[in-house]
């Protein structure tokens, strides 16, 4: 075949596939402008009821179609709607859910006590001792990434096997399969998620009881705060109800859960001296000394319980046994750690001492 017959040939192909291209381009400017319409009415705030929406330029709108004449046409939603001939389908970038309360958690995590796990309220089977330190691990550091050398490190005691590579990774497809029994196969988990050689408790996807823990604890500071005693009491009671025993008793020693082990009993010691000034403003005195004899003797270094018992007992019409406590402390704090009790002990002492009016109503 001469080479002039060849130019013939690949003349009609050059023109089609010119055409074809002319073609896309032309789509892609569509799908450009319904694009930017569609950013621009995502972003421009609703009407006040009664009136009508008007933009410079914008027609009546269409039905089923924001903007009317003046926005894009009928062939850049078919555009947008159906991918073009030899390009394959995209997620596209597409208007996303509107605004609104996300869908609680299926899947709730204990750790205030021995790891439980319940999915759509059943309780799961977590199987063995090293695969539930495993995830007591990962729920210590819910939502930060915890590295595989850390997780084998915390499951064996700092004294791995040869293979424990091997059974973490048993152990997590065990995890997720127990956390999300109907995800399909081959489908990307969305609880126990992998990030680079990490794994990753999504807190999105589960709820962990020490997390509304700490809310509760932080809501009842702050109504106490605001002078709400019987909301702070409540939201008290709550926090505390939450505990079963030590907090993820079965990694409570894991070098990476160690912090996270401190920070929640603290937070718990904390909560109860709350609660027992929450009782004490509501005038609940003889509820209020038992518990936090109890407590000032499990705990004779804080401070504040000491306060609080003091307190109690003088407005309970106990003035001797306030102040022999008042003193006993002191003279722990002399014996243990050589220092005096804070400043707001010795003021109590002396109101006590005084029997200042004021002390029956703060």
């Amino acid at each position: 075949m001469s080479a002039r017959t060849l130019d013939t040939a690949r003349r009609p192909a050059e023109g089609t596939q010119k055409q074809r291209i002319a073609e896309l381009e032309r789509e892609i400017r569509e799908l450009k402008r319904l694009n930017e319409h569609l950013r621009q009415h995502a972003t421009t705030p609703p009407p006040a009821p009664g009136r009508r929406e008007h933009r410079p330029g914008a027609g009546p709108a269409a039905p089923g179609m924001p903007g009317g004449p003046g926005g894009p046409g009928a062939g850049a939603v078919r555009a947008a709607r159906s991918p073009s001939p030899g390009l394959s389908p995209g997620p596209g970038p597409g208007p996303g859910p509107g605004p609104g309360p996300r869908p609680g958690p299926g899947v709730q995590l204990r750790v205030l006590g021995p790891v439980e796990a319940l999915v759509d309220g059943r309780r799961a089977d977590l199987g063995a001792p090293k695969q539930r330190t495993a995830l007591v691990v990962l729920a210590s550091q819910a939502g930060q990434p915890v590295p595989v050398d850390a997780l084998v490190e915390a499951v064996w005691g700092g004294r791995p096997p040869r293979r424990a590579l091997t059974s973490l990774h048993a152990y997590i497809a065990n995890l997720r399969r127990a956390l999300e029994p109907q995800r399909a196969p081959r489908t990307a988990p969305s609880v126990l998620r992998t990030r680079g050689r990490s794994y990753l408790l999504d807190e999105r996807a589960v709820e962990v009881d020490a997390h509304r823990f700490g809310r509760d604890a932080t809501a009842g500071w702050q109504a106490l705060e605001h002078g709400e005693p019987r909301r702070a009491l409540a939201a008290f009671e709550a926090a505390l109800a939450a505990w079963r025993g030590p907090a993820y008793a079965e990694a409570a020693a894991a070098a990476c859960a160690a912090p996270e082990v401190i920070r929640l009993q603290e937070l718990r010691l904390s909560v109860a001296e709350g609660r027992g000034a929450a009782l004490i403003a509501l005038g609940r005195h003889e509820r209020a000394v038992p518990e936090l004899l109890a407590f000032t003797r499990a705990h004779p270094l804080r401070e504040y319980g000491c306060e609080l018992l003091g307190r109690a007992l003088y407005r309970a019409g106990r003035q001797a046994d306030a102040l022999a406590v008042l003193r006993a402390h002191q003279h722990t704090l002399a014996r243990e750690l050589g220092i005096s009790p804070s400043r707001a002990l010795q003021h109590l002492e002396l109101e006590i001492l005084r029997q200042v009016p004021a002390l029956d109503r703060r």
